[in-house]
């Protein structure tokens, strides 16, 4: 169906009444040339898997408005790894309206999806960092950097005895991307890494 799934943990601060862990899950959807093929990844041998790598290029920052929640029991349809990367978050799925319009078109079931209050519906709906109070809700953001991941395949050139070129897959180009997400709490506390400090 063209999902990519982000998973975040984050860990509870317990004197300020919150549970060991977090968990958010986050869906869109995967264009195409996003990521390498898998059955690319499983041919092409890594020389010092062992090695802390850099990544070659920096992408730029996403910010997603994920004003979407999915239902965890019907997402399978969606995707089958929601089952089981979304298992501690079934509370806190999020997409957005554009992904959701992408993958009704290919069939999948609308009930699954709900729209989530908007600022411009409600407009005493602040940004969590500036809502003076712990119980009410706002909108909340989390940022997240992803340090390295194969976007590209690389090519490298060779000439044969008659001198013709020809090119041919010889390793994977590595990316380096950050996402910022903004989604719906019903309660502050349930943001509260999202403060001015």
């Amino acid at each position: 169906q063209e999902v990519k799934i982000f998973r975040a943990l984050i860990l509870g601060e317990l004197e300020r009444g919150q549970s060991q862990f977090q968990a958010l899950c986050f869906v869109t959807r995967l264009h195409r040339n996003e990521i390498i093929p898998s059955e690319s990844m499983a041919k092409l041998r890594q020389k010092n898997p062992r090695t802390v790598r850099q990544a070659e290029e920096v992408r730029g920052l996403e910010h997603l408005s994920m004003d979407v929640a999915v239902n965890f029991s019907k997402g399978a349809q969606l995707s089958s790894h929601i089952h089981n990367v979304c298992a501690e978050a079934k509370e806190a799925i999020y997409t957005r309206e554009e992904d959701v319009k992408f993958w009704l078109e290919k069939g999948v079931d609308g009930s699954m999806f709900e729209v989530l209050p908007q600022g411009s519906d409600v407009p005493e709906l602040q940004r969590c960092r500036l809502c003076p109070d712990r119980w009410k809700p706002c909108i909340c953001s989390y940022s997240l950097s992803i340090e390295w991941y194969p976007c590209m395949l690389k090519y490298c050139k060779s000439r044969d005895a008659g001198g013709k070129v020809s090119s041919y897959k010889c390793g994977i180009r590595s990316c380096q991307k950050g996402y910022t997400f903004d989604y719906y709490v019903p309660q502050k506390q349930l943001c509260l890494w999202d403060e001015e400090t």
